[in-house]
């Protein structure tokens, strides 16, 4: 296994003395690895089960002051975007990679502290259930490394909210307990099934996938009756979770290859899995159980993918295109010099990106936006106009519907006669904007702002979902995404969903004919569109 290139190297110590349950300890660790003047302190921090929304406010806090993460694979992927400027590290994901060994991670995390680095440990679910976290903090006391435990919400606590099964019930069950279905490779199976038999309660089993046929027939050779209900839940709280009720006795023969049931699962062993049937809202949500992609550029995607996993989508961002200052400037600079002589009347803004680099330019130049006090602004639709406010600026023009080029142009058409505007482009713009004005008896500068280019590669996440067909819809904000998007999917049995008619046409130039295009160019309308889409084309 090869481990990444940290700023400072990270390698497994082949000749590191180490005590009992693979702990990292050196007799002296301070001539092991080279200590900084300043060590890092690092935080063992509980991703929650899934939903990235569950971690706690000061896992948030942890991540944001992260130099490094060393994550799971069981953790949302969607947390790292908290630790933007941090280096991040995946410690394996089953079926996917290598995954690394306790060893390495604990050698990993002294390394990186040792050497000044604030680390967090994102680990899914809670620290301290089944998480090894106690010999990681073996290591970390053993080399003098300062640390912080953040609680996590365990998947048997989710599992509770997420399919409506109640963990306790006044008539079934007073007391709850965690088990553990699979033994550390070498460990002596030391678990008193008799007990767990008897117990008088409900049994959560963690990791007891490959183990259910051991352990489900420990428990019925001391007692269990083999008709007690159980409940099989995958994924908890992730917009693929699928939860299936059965008996004690039959949790086995859905847990064999053939189903491709693979972990995480937790199976529920006692009378309250027979509750909740209606009690699921989780899975009542419309988007439930649809993988969506949503091919926007980064910085324009969780607007719209909060509002899809609210729905209880999966999500995948892997962006088609990339939006950059533009490689020539000189229209930039051409239009900061017309401002500050006073030459223009107005400047037009068909996005939230032309609003961000605009001002991006102004502040390069150290101006601000005092140089557009006398401007008439206009804006495209809502969400430019909403981003024009972030910078305590207001459109004076913007139409009231159908937020197109074309419906800015009818909205200026009067008043822009004679007058000198700005029309602010991107290098995939149309000149609908440009050439209406002019026809409207406007002098018209065009000014690149910003421009796009086509993403190079996707993950292996996305490559995985598409090769597998497990995406459904592509959700399709613009003509030039259309055309990458499109160039990604391939033959792959993808829907497209379309924002405005613009992009709808576009898409059907390439033959993607979309199931569904938004009423206006809003992201709500858009959302809208994909969830009257879904409703329609699921089987009854």
């Amino acid at each position: 296994h090869i481990m990444p290139q940290f700023d400072v190297p990270v390698q497994p110590n082949s000749n590191s003395k180490r005590l009992e349950n693979a702990q990292l300890v050196d007799a002296e660790p301070q001539k092991t690895w080279e200590r900084s003047p300043n060590v890092g302190k690092v935080y063992l921090v509980g991703a929650g089960p899934g939903d990235p929304r569950l971690i706690t406010l000061r896992g948030v806090e942890c991540l944001k002051q992260a130099d490094v993460v060393l994550f799971d694979g069981l953790a949302n992927a969607q947390l790292l975007e908290y630790a933007a400027d941090a280096e991040k590290v995946s410690v394996g994901k089953h079926g996917t990679q290598q995954i690394w060994s306790q060893t390495q991670i604990n050698e990993a995390i002294v390394q990186l502290a040792l050497s000044g680095k604030t680390v967090v440990r994102l680990k899914g679910g809670d620290p301290a259930v089944f998480a090894r976290t106690a010999e990681e903090l073996e290591a970390l006391e053993a080399n003098g490394i300062p640390f912080e435990v953040v609680p996590g919400i365990t998947a048997a606590l989710a599992v509770a909210g997420y399919t409506g099964i109640p963990l306790t019930h006044r008539n079934h069950s007073s007391a709850v307990a965690l088990v553990t279905g699979q033994q550390q490779d070498g460990a002596p199976d030391d678990l008193d099934w008799a007990s767990l038999a008897r117990f008088p309660g409900t049994l959560i089993i963690y990791m007891g996938v490959t183990t259910s046929r051991k352990w489900t027939e420990s428990l019925i050779s001391n007692g269990k009756p083999a008709s007690t209900p159980a409940a099989i839940v995958r994924r908890c709280s992730w917009g693929d979770q699928v939860v299936i009720r059965s008996t004690l006795a039959e949790v086995s023969e859905h847990l064999t290859p053939a189903t491709k049931l693979r972990p995480p699962v937790l199976v529920i062993v006692g009378e309250v899995a027979k509750l909740g049937t209606n009690w699921n809202w989780f899975e009542q949500l419309p988007l439930h159980g649809v993988t969506i992609w949503l091919p926007r550029p980064a910085n324009q995607s969780a607007e719209l993918r909060d509002m899809l996993v609210q729905q209880g989508a999966t999500v995948h961002t892997d962006p088609a295109i990339e939006v950059r200052s533009p490689t020539d400037q000189s229209e930039l600079k051409n239009a900061v010099s017309l401002l500050s002589i006073e030459q223009l009347d107005g400047v037009t803004f068909s996005s939230a990106n032309g609003v961000d680099y605009f001002v991006k330019y102004l502040f390069d130049s150290q101006l601000d936006v005092r140089v557009l006090g006398k401007i008439k602004l206009a804006a495209v639709g809502p969400a430019t106009s909403k981003q024009l406010e972030k910078y305590g600026l207001r459109a004076d023009f913007k139409p009231s519907e159908n937020y197109c080029a074309a419906s800015l142009v009818d909205h200026l058409r009067e008043s822009a006669a004679g007058q000198h505007w700005l029309v602010t482009m991107t290098n995939h713009s149309q000149e609908t904007l440009a050439q209406g004005l002019e026809a409207a008896g406007a002098k018209v500068t065009k000014c690149l702002t910003y421009e796009t280019v086509d993403c190079e590669a996707v993950s292996s996440e996305l490559q995985k979902a598409l090769s597998a067909g497990s995406i459904q819809l592509a959700i399709i904000t613009s003509s030039h995404i259309a055309r990458v998007a499109k160039q990604i999917v391939g033959d792959s049995p993808v829907s497209s969903v379309a924002l405005g008619e613009k992009v709808a046409g576009a898409l059907i130039e390439l033959g993607w004919t979309p199931i569904a295009t938004s009423e206006m160019n809003t992201v709500a309308s858009l959302q809208r569109a994909v969830v009257a889409a879904v409703e329609l084309n699921r089987p009854v």
